[in-house]
């Protein structure tokens, strides 16, 4: 790999970290499609395994450094779609809020990360 290439031990912890989120949304499918048709997500039941297909490849990918922009681009996808719709602090209250709050400035900060792995990729 080029010196241009993201290092192996960052992309295994974001990888890595992204792809054991993708891997408990599979073992837990019909439990996130619940949650998903509780935020009034349409066609949870289509869009939840979509969702956490595309996260899975992205992850998968960025670790390999294989189809980078795509990889990148699937996370950022998965971000920008589910951390609107799933972390809506704003529309809750109390405990909840700041837990939603929490997940939602997560969700930000690795959209960030994948910006930049997206601008790394672009470089190459």
């Amino acid at each position: 790999m080029s010196k241009d290439t993201p290092s192996l031990l960052g992309r295994l912890l974001f990888g890595g970290s992204l792809a054991a989120l993708a891997y408990s949304n599979f073992q837990e499918l019909e439990a996130m499609i619940g949650y998903a048709d509780s935020k009034d997500v349409p066609e949870a039941d289509r869009l939840v395994p979509f969702a956490s297909g595309m996260l899975a490849f992205g992850s998968l990918a960025v670790i390999l450094w294989r189809v980078p922009r795509l990889a990148a681009g699937a996370i950022a996808g998965f971000l920008v779609g589910v951390t609107p719709l799933m972390h809506d602090f704003w529309n809750a209250e109390g405990q909840e809020r700041d837990t939603e709050q929490t997940n939602f400035l997560q969700n930000v900060a690795l959209l960030g990360a994948a910006l930049a792995f997206l601008g790394r990729a672009n470089e190459n």
